[in-house]
C-alpha cells in the first residue's frame, strides 16, 4: 500500500508541471466562476462544458446578474447539458447568495454545503479554489483514484465504503499547495486513471498502485450489479403551421423541468386541446434516449395545422422553425427539430 503523504507529494509535483492550468475557470480566485463551472462539471466532460460556461457568463456575469434572471432564461441557457435539476437549484443558489450574502460567497466549505445543489464534494472545491481552504473533494473520479490507488474493496456507493473513502480523502490532505493538489486530484481522474484504459504509463503515482500492481485497473472500483433499464414510450406531436412550431413549456420539476417541448399525445385530441385543425399528419421515424433511471422512445408526429393564429394559452409558444432549435429544447427535442426544419426547407 501506498505511503499516503508519498502519494500527494507526487500528484502535487504532477499538477504543477503536467496538469490542466488553461481551463477557463482556473487562474481566478472568483467564487462565483469557481463554483459554476464545479456545478457544470457535475457528470459532464470537460470538453462539453467550456462553450456552455462561456455562454452562461456573458448572458450572467455575475451572482447578482443570475439571481435576478428570470428561471426560463437560465433553463434555456442550460439546455443540452442534461440533470435540468443542476439549473434550478443553480438559480435557487444565486439567489440565496444574493439575499443571505448580499452576493458574497461564504468562504467556508461548511457554509458552501448549506447552500442548494453544493454538496459536501464540490463545496470543498470552491473552497479550495476561491478561498485556498484545506477541504477534502471526493466525485466520481476522486473514489476511481483511490479505489485503484489504494485497493479499496467494495462498492463505493455502499455508505461503509463511502465513509472510508472520505477518511482516505481527508488523510491525504497536504498542509499546503491544496489547489494544485486539488486540481491534481481532477486531472488525474479524468485524463489518466479514467474508466476504462487508464494511461498508467503516464500516470505519476504509478509505483504506488495496488491496482496497477495485482492487475485490477478493470476491477476497481467495484461496481454494483444494475437492474434493467426501465422502458417508456411517448408520442410528440409537433404541430406547425408551415413557418413556426407549437412548442409547450414543462413544468419546472421533474424530466426536461422548465424546458421547452411538442406537446404530448395522440394528434387529434392534442390539436383539439388547442382548438386547431389538422390539415395532414405524417409519423416520424422514432428513435431512444436514455436518461439516468430509463430508456424513453420517442415517438414524433409531424401535423400542419390550420388557423394557428389563435392560440394563446399559457405556457404556449409558437416559435419560428428555423430558431426553435435553439429556444430552450431539450437535446434529443433539438434534434428532431432541426430534422424537421430541414425537411421544411
Amino acid at each position: 500500500m501506498a505511503v499516503p503523504n508519498r502519494f500527494t507529494e507526487q500528484l502535487i509535483a504532477w499538477q504543477k508541471v503536467a496538469g490542466r492550468h488553461g481551463l477557463p475557470w482556473q487562474n481566478t480566485r472568483d467564487p462565483y466562476r469557481i463554483w459554476l463551472s464545479e456545478i457544470m462539471l457535475q457528470q459532464t466532460q470537460v470538453s462539453t462544458v467550456i462553450p456552455y460556461y462561456l455562454r452562461f457568463l456573458d448572458s450572467f456575469p455575475t451572482v447578482m446578474a443570475l439571481a435576478a434572471a428570470p428561471i426560463e432564461s437560465v433553463i434555456e441557457h442550460w439546455a443540452g447539458l442534461g440533470y435540468y435539476a443542476r439549473a434550478r437549484n443553480l438559480h435557487k443558489c444565486a439567489q440565496q447568495v444574493a439575499s443571505q450574502f448580499e452576493g458574497q460567497f461564504p468562504a467556508s466549505a461548511e457554509a458552501l454545503a448549506e447552500l442548494p445543489g453544493i454538496g459536501r464534494s464540490t463545496a470543498a472545491a470552491v473552497a479550495a479554489f476561491a478561498f485556498g481552504q484545506r477541504a477534502a473533494i471526493l466525485d466520481g473520479n476522486v473514489k476511481r483514484v483511490l479505489c485503484r490507488q489504494f485497493g479499496v474493496e467494495g462498492f463505493p456507493g455502499e455508505a461503509a465504503i463511502h465513509r472510508q473513502l472520505w477518511q482516505l480523502a481527508e488523510s491525504l490532505l497536504p498542509e499546503g499547495d491544496i489547489e494544485p493538489y486539488t486540481q491534481g486530484l481532477m486531472d488525474l481522474g479524468a485524463t489518466l486513471c479514467t474508466r476504462s484504459r487508464p494511461r498508467c504509463g503516464d500516470c505519476p503515482v504509478a509505483a504506488g498502485c495496488v491496482a496497477r500492481r495485482d492487475g485490477r485497473t478493470a476491477e476497481l472500483p467495484m461496481t454494483k450489479a444494475r437492474p434493467a433499464v426501465p422502458e417508456r414510450t411517448s408520442s410528440f406531436v409537433l404541430l406547425t403551421d408551415g413557418a413556426r412550431l407549437l412548442l409547450e413549456r414543462r413544468p419546472p420539476s421533474g424530466l426536461w423541468g422548465g424546458l421547452l417541448v411538442p406537446p404530448e399525445g395522440e394528434p387529434a385530441q392534442v390539436a383539439a386541446r388547442f382548438g386547431l385543425s389538422l390539415a395532414e399528419q405524417r409519423p416520424l421515424p422514432a428513435f431512444k434516449h436514455t436518461f439516468t433511471h430509463f430508456r424513453l422512445t420517442l415517438e414524433p408526429v409531424l401535423c400542419r395545422v390550420a388557423g394557428a393564429g389563435g392560440v394563446a394559452e399559457p405556457g404556449l409558444e409558437w416559435v419560428e422553425l428555423e430558431r426553435a432549435a435553439d429556444a430552450g429544447v431539450p437535446a434529443p427535442i433539438r434534434k428532431l427539430i432541426r430534422q424537421v426544419a430541414s425537411a421544411a426547407d
